[in-house]
C-alpha cells in the first residue's frame, strides 16, 4: 500500500504545465504564464521558489515588477512607480505585489481604456475546494490492543485566499471510521483545522495540518464485569491539536489527487500504544 502511494506521488509530482510561454527578459529566458491579456498584460511564474511578476505593453516591451530592499532593509516598492507610469497615473497607493492585487489593478486599467475589453476581475476574496477520500486507520487515540486497521471515508471543504498559490488554508472535515469483527468501534468525526503548505509548487504541494477542534459520535462494544458484551455510544468534544501531513498533486486545471497522513500525533490526546496508521487517498476540485 505504502509503495503504491509513494509511486503515485513520485510520478505525479513532475507534471508539466503546458499553458506557459517562453520569453526573453533582460537576458533571461523565462517560462511565464499570462494572467491578464489586454492593453497591458500581466505575466508571472514561480521561479526558483520566488514569485516574479511582469507586465507587457502593446509594443511587446516586458518589464519586471520589483520590490527590492535598500541598505536599511526597507522595501522600495518600485512596482508601484512602474505601474503608475504605464497606466497614466492610476493610483497604486493600496496596491500589493501579489497576483490577486496585481490582477485586479491591471484588469481595472484595461477596462478603463478599452471598451471592448472583457473583464476577468475576481470578485471573491476567498475560494473553496471540495474533497473526498478513503483509506485505513488504526484509530491511534483509542484503545486498540491488536492494532486492528479499519477502513475510513471522508469529505472536506477547504477555504483559502484567492491567490495563485495560497500557503494558508482552513478546512472543515467530516470522516467516518468503520468497525469490523475484530475491533467493534466506529466513529463519525467533525473537525475544524488549519493547513500550511511549506512546499508550494504549481504542480504539487506538501503541507502540515492541525485539527484544532473535533466532535466525535462513537459507537463501541465492550465486555462488562460478567464478560457480557455491551453496546454503547458516546459524543465527545475535544480541542486535541492532532497533527498530520499531506500532499495535493495537480491533475487538471482545477483538480487534485490528495494523499494524507492525517493523525500522526496529538498535543492533548494520548497515543494508546500503537504507532499511528492513518492514511487516505482522495480527489479534490476547486469550486
Amino acid at each position: 500500500m505504502k509503495k503504491i502511494l509513494f509511486a503515485i506521488l513520485f510520478c505525479m509530482a513532475f507534471q508539466l504545465n503546458y499553458s506557459q510561454q517562453t520569453y526573453a527578459v533582460n537576458g533571461e529566458t523565462l517560462e511565464l504564464k499570462t494572467e491578464v491579456d489586454g492593453k497591458l498584460d500581466l505575466l508571472w511564474n514561480v521561479i526558483d521558489g520566488k514569485y516574479r511578476y511582469f507586465v507587457k505593453t502593446e509594443d511587446g516591451t516586458i518589464t519586471e515588477l520589483k520590490n527590492t530592499k535598500d541598505d536599511n532593509n526597507d522595501y522600495q516598492e518600485e512596482y508601484k512607480s512602474t505601474l503608475n507610469s504605464l497606466t497614466s497615473g492610476m493610483s497604486t497607493d493600496k496596491l500589493k505585489l501579489t497576483l490577486y492585487s496585481l490582477k485586479n489593478f491591471i484588469d481595472s486599467y484595461n477596462a478603463s481604456v478599452d471598451s471592448s475589453y472583457t473583464s476577468t476581475n475576481i470578485e471573491r476574496n476567498v475560494q473553496f475546494r471540495l474533497g473526498f477520500s478513503g483509506g485505513i486507520t488504526n484509530n491511534p487515540f483509542v484503545g486498540n490492543p491488536d492494532n486492528t486497521k479499519t477502513p475510513m471515508i471522508g469529505a472536506e471543504l477547504e477555504i483559502f485566499e484567492a491567490n495563485a498559490l495560497p500557503r494558508h488554508s482552513g478546512f472543515l472535515q467530516a470522516r467516518h471510521t468503520f468497525e469490523n469483527d475484530d475491533f467493534k468501534y466506529s466513529t463519525t468525526e467533525l473537525a475544524l483545522g488549519y493547513r500550511f503548505r511549506f512546499i508550494n509548487k504549481e504542480t504539487f504541494s506538501i503541507y502540515g495540518q492541525v485539527k484544532l477542534a473535533t466532535v466525535n459520535f462513537s459507537d463501541f462494544t465492550f465486555l462488562d464485569e460478567n464478560d457480557m458484551e455491551v453496546d454503547s455510544n458516546e459524543t465527545s468534544f475535544d480541542i486535541p491539536f492532532i497533527f498530520g501531513i499531506g500532499s495535493d498533486i495537480k491533475v487538471g486545471n482545477n483538480s487534485y489527487i490528495t494523499i494524507i497522513y492525517g493523525e500522526l500525533f496529538a498535543a492533548f490526546l494520548d497515543n494508546q500504544g500503537n504507532f499511528s496508521t492513518d492514511i487516505a487517498v482522495g480527489y479534490k476540485f476547486n469550486l
